[in-house]
């Protein structure tokens, strides 16, 4: 760390702590936090830009941490929980500590189910449960699934399953279940049709969105399996949907990312709520990166 005091520290980690601007994937990276650092600069903060996991960090001279393109912690789990107890207590986080507590264990969406947000069907099954894939949807009725674990990210074990591959994926699903809870959904036909809307909410309000589609014979939207991002202009039912998602959070937070599926005209089911360390997406809207330059701002006064 430098000797000087720093205001906002923009977390990301190893792997992308010296970017590559010749490789799409990091220039990418360098785009979105660049445009983030900078709107926190012209605000006269003091910004600098670290792996969350750097021994050499004093956490005390760091006025709040910004998590951005942490994208290991849920491959790291054991290593990123003691050090969320150890930071949060020496600086402040955005989001708060609480709250990505809640966040990064995806049972989070039975408690908005709970608050009255329309979530996808859900079935959890906890860690040593005794349960098949083929049960659960002979259960639930459904004709196709996807199962994942509960604290996962970036399409980690991720699997779509019919009802003639059920067998073949039981396996997979039982290691799972053998080592950590998992989580199983109905599948969302929108997914491959229509594709994923994401907004962005700063503040508590909608800024701008996105709409992600996944590449032809697959059902993962993210960019680095093969997906494609699409500008959209969300309209006020979508805008609604998104804040009250993020109202139902139990405290709220400085930014989310809320991705959803729209199940009938004015119609949605919420997919993930992302508090943690979300793409925002703000090449699509640099303004919205200043908002939430200004909003960190006025939360450090």
């Amino acid at each position: 760390m430098t000797a000087k005091p720093i205001d906002v520290l923009i977390l990301t980690e190893d792997r992308y702590v010296q970017l590559d601007p010749k490789d799409w994937y990091q220039a990418q990276i360098a785009r979105e936090e660049e445009l983030v650092a900078s709107a926190l600069r012209a605000l006269g903060l003091r910004v600098a830009r670290r792996s969350w996991s750097d021994p050499d960090i004093d956490w005390t001279r760091c006025g709040c941490a910004l998590f951005r393109s942490t994208w290991d912690y849920f491959d790291r789990f054991g290593e990123f929980s003691p050090w969320l107890d150890a930071v949060s207590g020496q600086t402040r986080l955005f989001n708060d500590a609480s709250l990505i507590r809640w966040n990064v264990d995806k049972h989070y969406l039975a408690d908005l189910a709970a608050r009255g947000v329309a979530i996808v069907p859900t079935r959890f099954v906890e860690r040593g449960e005794a349960i098949s894939l083929a049960a659960i949807m002979a259960a639930e009725g459904w004709d196709e699934l996807v199962f994942k674990p509960v604290v996962s990210g970036a399409a980690r074990l991720t699997f779509r399953v019919s009802r003639a591959s059920v067998a073949e994926h039981e396996p997979v699903f039982a290691r799972g279940v053998a080592q950590e809870a998992m989580m199983v959904q109905a599948f969302e036909p929108a997914i491959v049709g229509d594709g994923e809307l994401s907004l962005i909410v700063i503040d508590g309000r909608a800024t701008h969105a996105i709409r992600k589609t996944p590449r032809a014979g697959d059902f993962r939207v993210q960019d680095d399996h093969g997906g494609t991002v699409h500008a959209h202009t969300p309209d006020a039912a979508e805008r609604a949907f998104a804040e009250a998602a993020v109202a139902a959070c139990p405290m709220r937070p400085l930014y989310a990312r809320v991705d959803f599926v729209r199940t009938a005209p004015g119609a949605f089911r919420l997919m993930e709520l992302e508090l943690v360390e979300p793409e925002l997406f703000f090449r699509f809207h640099p303004p919205a990166a200043q908002l939430l330059a200004q909003a960190l701002g006025e939360n450090l006064r």
